[in-house]
């Protein structure tokens, strides 16, 4: 003999059985990501320690997903040419960034009319710090510690620091040095950090501060003498201290700089903790530690404390950035 059914019990079974069908559809598209390739657009030309890092990590995503993660390299504008494009992107976790700290952060001061907003139009996923910069004076000076720096600069009167950047870390360094100790540098201004140390192994300038890959040539030839590492000890020179560990008070200079890797606002939050998971393991893995080991990186770490690190440079950078009275550009 057939049951009967109650219409009403058969309506709210009928309605279960329609949600959960939604709920499992819902959670079967998102576990789905990554269902194709998915680019990582790199701020900056190829060859360089963000394309380095871009491509060796984008190379772990790929293995841990098991879809490729294409990197494009899109420069110019300080990477604002690869900022515009990753902002304008569908946020569905199908398009990433890699870039700079100078990208997100100093751009905002140097740059007029900025064509996107680092806060509102980006989510991170991950930064990767650089190692201390390096503080190198020329070896004729004498110099061996900050202290016989300053000695050295107020005998000179007058001494020239060259800077990869205007509102770069070597700047930066120069402003500092100047207010605590009263001295006279003047930071010279190049477009990186080649042309920058060619001059001063030149003899041109007198003082220069550099992240380790491009500085290491300088100190390898003797035409440079390192006195300290700027914001932490430099992991490729762990005995030289630090300008603070010399008597330094920075404001901004210690803050190091980095590459981070960025994703469209409103990117569903799912995906961007699978990334950040993915990345950090990524900053363990040895493929990944081979390619980037001549740049002495750290790991990469979680978002979240991604975003508070981000958060709380942009503020002290910017602060620091507008006291050096920098026109933007």
């Amino acid at each position: 003999m057939a049951k009967r059914v109650n219409r009403r019990a058969f309506l709210r079974t009928g309605t279960a059985v329609a949600s959960s069908a939604l709920l499992g559809g819902r959670a079967f598209g998102q576990a789905a990501w990554p269902a194709k390739p998915v680019r990582v657009v790199c701020g900056y030309p190829p060859g360089g320690s963000t394309d380095v890092v871009a491509r060796a990590y984008s190379e772990f995503l790929s293995r841990h997903f098991g879809q490729p993660f294409v990197v494009e390299n899109k420069g110019g504008g300080s990477g604002t040419v690869g900022a515009l494009d990753v902002k304008q992107a569908r946020p569905d976790g199908y398009t990433l960034m890699a870039t700079i700290s100078t990208t997100m952060i100093q751009n905002r001061v140097t740059m007029k009319n900025l064509s996107y907003d680092p806060e509102k139009d980006f989510e991170i996923v991950t930064i990767v710090a650089g190692s201390g910069s390096l503080v190198v004076v020329q070896p004729n000076t004498g110099v061996t510690n900050l202290q016989e720096f300053v000695e050295f600069a107020r005998k000179a009167n007058k001494l020239s620091m060259a800077t990869y950047a205007i509102g770069s870390t070597p700047h930066l360094v120069a402003s500092e040095l100047n207010q605590q100790y009263g001295l006279r540098i003047e930071p010279i201004h190049y477009r990186g950090e080649a042309p920058m140390w060619a001059d001063f192994m030149a003899g041109s300038t007198d003082i220069g501060v550099g992240s380790t890959a491009p500085t290491l040539p300088v100190l390898q030839t003797g035409r440079g003498k390192l006195i300290a590492s700027v914001g932490t000890r430099n992991r490729a020179f762990p005995e030289v201290p630090t300008l603070a560990e010399q008597g330094l008070k920075s404001q901004a200079s210690h803050i190091r700089g980095y590459v981070g890797f960025w994703a469209p606002a409103h990117t569903p939050e799912d995906i961007l903790e699978r990334l950040s998971e993915a990345l950090v393991l990524g900053g363990k893995d040895p493929r990944v530690l081979q390619a980037t080991e001549q740049f002495h990186l750290d790991p990469a770490i979680p978002a979240a404390e991604a975003r508070k690190r981000f958060a709380n440079d942009s503020t002290a950078l910017i602060a620091a950035l507008k006291q050096l009275g920098i026109q933007p550009e």
